[in-house]
């Protein structure tokens, strides 16, 4: 298991930002992306868009990946 996290790209509203997360979490976002039939970057929108403007980006990813799993 990989704890250090990755900086990984991603664009939203049209302008590229990046990500940092770890390897198993961007595995899962790519595979719920996949599951929901959405391109990464649709769900990443979607998560940002609903996130509360105090948490950031990754940490919001991380919390909607363990909400989907335990689903």
């Amino acid at each position: 298991m990989s704890g250090r996290p990755i900086k990984r790209s991603l664009t939203l509203k049209g302008h590229r930002t990046s990500v940092s997360l770890e390897d198993e979490f961007w595995k899962s976002f790519r595979a719920i992306a996949a599951d929901k039939d959405m391109a990464i970057n649709a769900l990443a929108a979607e998560i940002d868009f609903n996130r509360d403007p105090e948490v950031g980006l990754a940490s919001a990813i991380r919390v909607y990946i363990l909400n989907w799993y335990r689903g």
